[in-house]
């Protein structure tokens, strides 16, 4: 289970992703049930909405992604 805190830093990592890095976390996230969103609706779903999946996907599984942070 996530911790409160784990929560919250999931919500802020996720509102930072673009459409490029949240389709590679939906291709290597490893989930416990398959995952199969074409390119098509990766390319075209608003962007609000595969945030809103992962995020969901992520608490379902109790897991925190492998995320690299980088400093600009």
């Amino acid at each position: 289970m996530l911790s409160n805190d784990q929560v919250e830093e999931l919500i802020s990592l996720v509102a930072c992703m673009d459409r490029f890095s949240l389709a590679q976390q939906f291709q290597s996230y490893p989930s416990r049930f398959p995952i199969d969103f074409t390119e098509d609706f990766l390319e075209n779903a608003p962007l609000e909405r595969l945030r809103h999946i992962f995020v969901a996907l992520c608490l379902h599984d109790k897991h925190m992604p492998a995320m690299e942070t980088s400093v600009v």
